[in-house]
């Protein structure tokens, strides 16, 4: 068996960590726990991810949530922004989405984009916090400018109904194409979903496919829905398709 164990000399840096778990989990598991004894702050956080999702080592959410709070009292952002995550959804913790606020906007201020959009998800619902449409707009732009592929789908839908802001249709398809483009599966329906208006049936497929590829079951169960009442017959076709793919992630 081979030995995994590495050296206290042989401490690798965030980057180097990350490429690793990517080509071994169980080898870079042992890697990051030595790295984030020696104080290393992305792979503390990163011990605190595998030990949520159980990747490489024995998943332990508390555990994870402690090495997360570790690194986010050394000042490492998205440990906590994860820190947020964990006490939103209840893993490894109480779910307490006032708890969940308070980390969130900790790292939104400090201008981490996946904290800022997580932060205007709380006040657009009003969960944690009092709602405030304005300000989860305001911080959905925000991430978006930073490159935010998801804020910047919500952005659009925003700007394409005209809620708590002039209506922009323009604007609306531009930031639409952008996330489609950055990889967000909501923002390729949703782009898909104009070209569709616009008579662009063949590129819509195309993006009807590529958002079928990495969309979750809730997407696809809602999306199921909306191509159910497509006007046009090929993109009311790929309701069937999407229904398949949502039948394939419900039973495995």
């Amino acid at each position: 068996m081979a030995d995994f164990r590495l050296r206290r000399e042989e401490v690798l840096d965030g980057d180097q960590l990350k490429t690793m778990l990517e080509e071994s989990p169980a080898r870079a598991a042992q890697a990051i726990l030595i790295a984030a004894r020696e104080g290393v702050l992305d792979a503390q956080a990163l011990l605190g991810q595998i030990l949520l999702d159980g990747q490489g080592i024995e998943q332990d959410q508390p555990l994870a949530v402690r090495w997360f709070e570790i690194a986010a009292q050394g000042g490492h952002l998205m440990a906590r922004n994860m820190l947020g995550r964990c006490h939103e959804h209840g893993w490894g913790c109480v779910a307490d989405a006032t708890v969940a606020a308070g980390h969130y906007r900790q790292a939104a201020e400090a201008g981490l984009d996946w904290a800022i959009y997580n932060y205007a998800n709380l006040l657009a619902t009003g969960r944690g916090v009092a709602v405030d449409q304005r300000q989860a707009l305001s911080l959905y732009r925000q991430a978006a400018e930073l490159g935010h592929a998801k804020s910047m789908n919500l952005l659009g839908r925003y700007l394409e109904e005209g809620k708590f802001c002039l209506a922009d249709p323009l604007a609306a398809r531009s930031w639409y194409r952008r996330s489609a483009l950055g990889g967000d599966f909501r923002g390729q329906f949703s782009y898909a979903g104009l070209l569709a208006e616009e008579g662009q049936i063949g590129e819509a497929l195309e993006w009807l496919h590529k958002a079928l590829a990495g969309g979750n079951s809730n997407f696809l169960r809602v999306s199921v829905v909306a191509l159910s009442s497509a006007r046009h017959p090929q993109i009311r076709g790929m309701a069937e398709v999407y229904q398949q793919r949502l039948s394939q992630l419900v039973t495995s």
